[in-house]
Parts: structure tokens; C-alpha cells; sequence
């Protein structure tokens, strides 16, 4: 087992890179198991146990329901509303949360959060059950069960939905904490904060002095055949094997310093109407950021074709998402406006992250995995210099409602 740590604090996660029958968890009593299952068989169970092996939890996966008893006496701790278990859909991995503070444990299908739960048990509120769970101090799989891959131990709990929108420190209101309706700048990773601070700034926009009119000319440049962005959009259709809508463009800050899928600052257009295939991120840290007009992001709980989304986020300009290693991996972006969208998406991988896993995987039109390389349409630069002379050159007669 891989410990991944920041130097300076308690980990928040632990990535674990070989089969492991005996896991401790990171903090007594709390935290997340997420694991596979290869070939499902009927069931697949583990146990989460005290120092003496005796006092826990016994966890049983099987097709249509979990199960869960309370060690040593075997008692039944039931969720009468539980109707799923082992998914049969490819890609499918699963999660089990226990809470010592709330005293709740739970389970579910895919990413670990609240959306993809099927399990949810709450013990009745006593320091006596408090005290059982606190006990709890390892994760272990019996020799024999040999389907269940150990992938993330995650220190903290799983207890509430986490927001999909992002706010610093200047503009979040005591309310947006109350009601989880933003998450707080400084509850993202390290890593991610970094990627908030370079892209948040009221003067990383679109339209500067330099070019005021930038965002009307990417969306002349479309619209007119024989400009770049018109003539790049028509030769990128098919590329995911979708149809001519599922493209967009991508245009690249800077170099790609090897910390990243690819470049890590990456200006995407989306054409109206124009969509992503469903695809993930590497693993990567991901910050995302609307410079000019709107888009919905769909979010899936692992990559299958058959998989539905849990939930969505409707972007509008200047508002700003996030991708960590664990959540909000899985998404669709699609243009549902009648005016083009314009992100800037940052990405890096975590300090602890040793595999660097270079591409974006992605469904293509049969519903089959393949790989994207994170690639480079133009150099920011050299697009906008490009958008500026056809800006410059285009015919003084075009109507004004092209531009509204």
C-alpha cells in the first residue's frame, strides 16, 4: 500500500496500488473504502473491525442489496429502502462511508458522495454506539475473496452533498454555508486552490483593451465559412465518433510542464449546440471557469454509456466548478444556449499522484472506452492574433443582430 501524504498535514486520502487483506484506516471510527469488484460473482463481503478482530461491521455486496451486520452477535442493521447491490455495468466501482461523529454508515455506486448512495443506515444517537464505531480501526478481506480490489482510502465521512459551485473569500455569505449551495475556495485541496487562484482574477478575462471585441469575433470566425474556427470545427466532426456537434475547440496557454494532462491551461469554445462525449480526467485536479456566455455540465458516476447522471450544474459567465482525483471525475459538457460558450479549464495532478495517467478516456459513439490525448487546436497567442486579423478583415456590413 502507496501512503499518499502532504508533508506538512494528516492525508486526506490513501491510494492503495496492490491487493491488501489487511487496511487501516486513516482515522479511527471514519473515512471511505472505494473498490472494485472483478467478475461479481453472487456476493463479495469484507469486514471493518476493532484491534482484537472480534467488535465491527460485516459487509456483504450481493446482486440486489447490501448487507450489513453488527459484529459479533451478527445483528442485522437493515435500510428498508435498499434495493440495489453489485451493478452490472462496466466500469462500475463502489464505496463504503462510516461516520463515527454522525454515527451513520452508508454505501454506494460510483463516485463516494451522497447522489450515488443505495445504502444509508443511522444508528440510534448514544455514546455507546459512538464509542463502537470510534473502535473501528481496519478494513479486512477475507483470503478467500479474491474479486474485491482495494483502490482509495479516504479519511473523512461521507455527510452531506457537496456544492458544485465555487466562492472565495470576498464574496461567500454566511448563508451559502448554511444552505451547501457554494463550496468555499479554501476547502479544495492545495492543488486546486492553486488552480482557482490563476484563473479567478478580475482580470483574467475574455474581452480586454487589448481586443474588446475577442468574443465576437471567435463567434463571426464560426459562423463564417473559410475562418479558422468555422473550417477547424468542420474537420474535428467525427473525431469521438459522434456526430458533428460532439466537437469543440481547444485552445492552450502555455507549456505543458509535465503536471498535467497536457497543457494545463486550456481556453475550450463551444459552439451552440455543440457537446462533449461523457468522459473523465485522469485522475487530475480540474478548475473550470465560464469567460463568456453559458453551459450545463452533466455529472456521471463512473464511465459507462449505460450509467445515468446523478446531477447537473447550469454555468453561466463567471462562475467557476471543480474536478478533484475522487469527485465530479465524470462529465458531460454541452452547450444548450443559442450563443457560443467560452471556459478557460485548468488542470493538475495532485503532489501524491505518482502514475500521471496522460489521457482523458471517453465513450465513443457505440458506447465503447478510448483514450484522448489532451490536445492543442492553436497556441493562445497565435488564435488571437488569427481572430484579430479576420476580425479586421470581415466585410463592415454585417448585421447587427449577428452580434447580439
Amino acid at each position: 500500500m502507496t501512503f499518499t501524504s502532504d508533508k506538512y498535514r494528516a492525508p486526506k486520502f490513501i491510494t492503495i496500488t496492490r491487493k491488501e487483506h489487511v487496511i487501516p484506516l486513516i482515522i479511527d471510527g471514519q473515512g471511505i473504502f472505494v473498490f472494485k469488484i472483478s467478475n461479481p460473482p453472487v456476493l463479495n463481503m469484507f469486514r471493518i473491525i476493532d484491534t482484537n478482530d472480534k467488535t465491527g461491521l460485516s459487509v456483504i455486496f450481493k446482486r440486489d442489496s447490501i448487507f450489513v451486520s453488527r459484529l459479533p452477535d451478527c445483528e442485522p442493521l437493515i435500510d428498508s429502502t435498499n434495493t440495489k447491490g453489485l451493478s452490472t455495468l462496466e466500469g462500475a466501482y463502489y464505496w463504503f462511508s462510516i461516520d463515527s461523529q454522525n454515527q451513520v454508515i452508508a454505501a454506494g455506486v460510483g463516485e463516494p458522495r451522497i447522489e450515488t448512495c443505495v445504502y444509508n443506515y443511522h444508528f440510534d444517537f448514544t455514546e455507546a454506539n459512538k464509542l463502537f464505531l470510534e473502535s473501528l480501526v481496519r478494513i479486512m478481506i477475507p483470503q478467500q475473496i479474491e474479486t474485491i480490489e482495494p483502490l482509495r482510502l479516504i479519511r473523512d465521512p461521507i455527510t452531506h452533498s457537496v456544492p458544485l459551485l465555487l466562492k472565495d473569500t470576498q464574496h461567500l455569505k454566511m448563508k451559502h454555508i448554511a444552505k451547501s449551495k457554494f463550496l468555499p475556495k479554501s476547502f479544495l485541496s492545495d492543488t486546486s486552490q492553486k488552480l482557482y487562484d490563476c484563473i479567478s482574477g478580475k482580470k483574467f478575462i475574455l474581452n480586454d483593451s487589448d481586443f474588446p471585441d475577442f468574443s465576437k469575433a471567435i463567434e463571426y470566425s464560426i459562423a463564417t465559412p473559410g475562418c479558422w474556427c468555422n473550417m477547424t470545427l468542420k474537420a474535428k466532426a467525427g473525431q469521438f465518433g459522434g456526430g458533428e456537434k460532439e466537437t469543440y475547440l481547444r485552445i492552450t496557454l502555455g507549456q505543458n510542464n509535465g503536471e498535467s494532462p497536457g497543457v494545463p491551461f486550456v481556453m475550450e469554445i463551444w459552439p451552440a449546440g455543440h457537446y462533449s462525449p461523457i468522459h473523465n480526467h485522469g485522475g487530475a485536479n480540474a478548475v473550470i471557469r465560464v469567460l463568456h456566455g453559458g453551459i450545463r455540465v452533466n455529472l456521471y458516476p463512473f464511465l459507462s454509456n449505460e450509467a445515468d447522471p446523478f446531477g447537473h450544474v447550469n454555468l453561466k459567465k463567471d462562475d467557476i466548478t471543480w474536478i478533484s482525483p475522487t469527485l465530479n471525475q465524470v462529465h458531460k459538457l454541452e452547450n444548450k444556449g443559442s450563443n457560443t460558450c467560452i471556459t478557460i479549464q485548468t488542470y493538475m495532478y495532485d503532489y501524491t499522484d505518482m502514475m500521471h495517467y496522460d489521457y482523458f478516456d471517453y465513450l465513443d459513439g457505440e458506447g465503447k472506452i478510448e483514450q484522448f490525448e489532451p490536445d492543442s487546436d492553436m497556441d493562445y497567442v497565435r488564435f488571437k492574433a488569427l481572430m484579430k486579423k479576420e476580425w479586421n478583415a470581415r466585410p463592415r456590413c454585417m448585421p447587427f443582430c449577428f452580434f447580439v
